[in-house]
């Protein structure tokens, strides 16, 4: 326990851990997020927590498109190599296998789960450093069979991202 308890409480919440994947034109981009939940049965709207200095966030602003690509706790190995952003890691593109999304053009994850392609209804600026990217899904397939408590979240990797 920190001298923080709203701090120490957020980072009780257990989190997805999520691929997120942009596109603008021939500029591809993934990351990863843990910051994204449904916020409405109808329409179906999904919410995306984006920091607003993130490379992702540049391409999600002009395409106005992203995919969210949901992995089994089996396959870590392929996230962990898209946790440094593209500033340390510009070809990080390189080492991951896609294929364009049928409706969005977003790359999908070879090793993923499951995927939502989403296009942007509203980026909200919250004023804080996360941008509040609302998405309606347009697309999305079960690529491998999973139930919730077998899909990939940050606990699962004993990292925390809350606080």
């Amino acid at each position: 326990m920190s001298d923080d308890p709203v701090k120490d409480v957020l980072r009780l919440m257990p989190y997805g851990f999520y691929c997120i994947t942009s596109t603008d034109g021939e500029d591809v981009n993934a990351m990863v997020a843990n910051w994204v939940g449904q916020v409405s049965f109808e329409p179906r709207l999904v919410s995306l927590a984006l920091q607003k200095t993130n490379y992702t966030h540049g391409l999600v602003e002009k395409s106005r498109v992203y995919a969210i690509n949901l992995l089994l706790k089996e396959d870590s190995d392929t996230i962990k190599l898209l946790t440094k952003g593209r500033a340390k890691n510009p070809a990080k593109m390189e080492n991951v296998t896609y294929t364009p999304g049928p409706a969005t053009g977003c790359p999908i994850l070879t090793d993923a789960a499951a995927y939502l392609e989403c296009k942007v209804v509203h980026i909200l600026d919250i004023h804080g450093d996360h941008d509040l990217v609302i998405g309606e899904p347009v697309s999305a397939a079960i690529i491998k069979e999973g139930e919730p408590k077998d899909m990939l979240t940050l606990p699962e990797l004993g990292w925390s991202y809350a606080g």
